[in-house]
């Protein structure tokens, strides 16, 4: 069986061809950074209108690259949330109309549970382990006992991890997305000349703050006067701006030093959720799981414990259609079908 599987639950438009065995026969992806690039961030009425847009031609792009028609699919699923509303609404009111016109199931995705089912695309993954999430809205940690017994042990109390990103690079200035601007202009830079708080780090519990990390960073910009009138670049008014001069080096040295604090946070609490619960397993994904520093301290962290650690590549961490087939493909397997009636949530905890 061939299954259909759609993402549009924030601003990539994504279709992928599944076989029920899970093997990912297409994944394409439109992604529009360049839509909201000049705002800094993703407006959700330019998402809805562009997953309009592209809906179509995207799915038509993934059932050519599959080798199949419409007519050869055996199921869709689609991501319902958590995400902007009117994002989902356009994929999933495409899923329902192609069901229904072909009399086949629908299933509709925890975007949650696709981002951890990601792990199973190319890599073999047990049970019980521990998983995180690390994206631009959710940087969480679960306790996964099985498939269907999942149970959430930490999340972040303010801003995601990449949200701080996000944020961080607009106060440096850097433009959008700030995880990937942010990760070159670190590389090759000395990350503990600039030292930044961990919060949360040794709290002894799961959950994660980065708001006082992002105000931090705030304050050493003002106190290094690295640019001048930052009041309207807080207003957005200009969005950009150069460094005055002599301080343009001040600005790779406190990007590499806010990664490095994120990176070692994530790192400690992930491995020490592994530790404590017995795991001998720990699945990252999500975003910011794409990240080269990040990636590069998890393998330490892993070889150091003996953990076993899954990271998937990263064109499956980042928002993709293929992750929404895999997980939808174990709702198939249950009968647990939608009707007509799906409809968007925003937020939505996975049970």
């Amino acid at each position: 069986m061939k299954v259909l599987a759609i993402e549009t639950s924030c601003d990539e438009t994504a279709a992928a061809v599944l076989e029920d065995s899970g093997a990912v026969l297409s994944n394409v992806v439109a992604s529009q950074i360049k839509d909201h690039a000049a705002f800094g961030g993703v407006v959700p009425e330019i998402a809805s209108r562009r997953h309009t847009e592209l809906i179509e031609p995207v799915v038509k792009e993934a059932l050519g690259e599959a080798g199949i028609t419409e007519r050869d699919l055996g199921a869709v699923a689609v991501t319902r949330g958590p995400g902007l509303v009117g994002a989902l609404l356009v994929g999933i009111s495409f899923a329902k109309s192609l069901a229904y016109g072909l009399g086949i199931p629908l299933v509709g995705v925890n975007h949650l549970e696709g981002h951890l089912a990601a792990a199973m695309i190319d890599n073999e993954v047990t049970y019980p382990h521990i998983g995180m999430v690390v994206s631009g809205g959710h940087t969480s940690l679960y306790r996964i006992d099985s498939p269907s017994k999942v149970e959430p042990i930490g999340q972040t109390l303010d801003d995601a991890a990449g949200e701080a990103y996000d944020k961080v690079a607009k106060l440096l200035f850097l433009g959008y997305p700030g995880g990937v601007v942010i990760e070159n202009l670190s590389r090759g830079v000395d990350a503990h000349e600039i030292d930044f708080p961990r919060p949360l780090m040794n709290d002894g519990s799961y959950d994660f703050s980065f708001s006082g990390l992002k105000t931090a960073v705030l304050n050493r910009v003002l106190k290094e006067g690295i640019f001048e009138d930052m009041a309207l670049g807080f207003s957005g008014m200009p969005r950009e701006k150069k460094p005055v001069p002599g301080k343009e080096n001040l600005v790779p040295k406190i990007a590499a030093a806010f990664q490095e604090a994120v990176v070692e946070v994530l790192v400690t609490k992930a491995f020490r959720a592994a530790v404590e619960n017995s795991m001998d397993l720990l699945v990252v994904t999500g975003g910011v799981a794409s990240n080269g520093r990040l990636r590069e301290k998890l393998g330490e962290k892993s070889a150091e414990t003996g953990v076993r650690l899954i990271i998937p590549d990263r064109k499956y961490c980042t928002d993709n259609a293929a992750m929404i087939g895999r997980a939808g493909l174990r709702s198939l397997r249950e009968g647990r079908f939608a009707g007509l009636d799906l409809n968007a949530v925003s937020r939505w905890t996975w049970e």
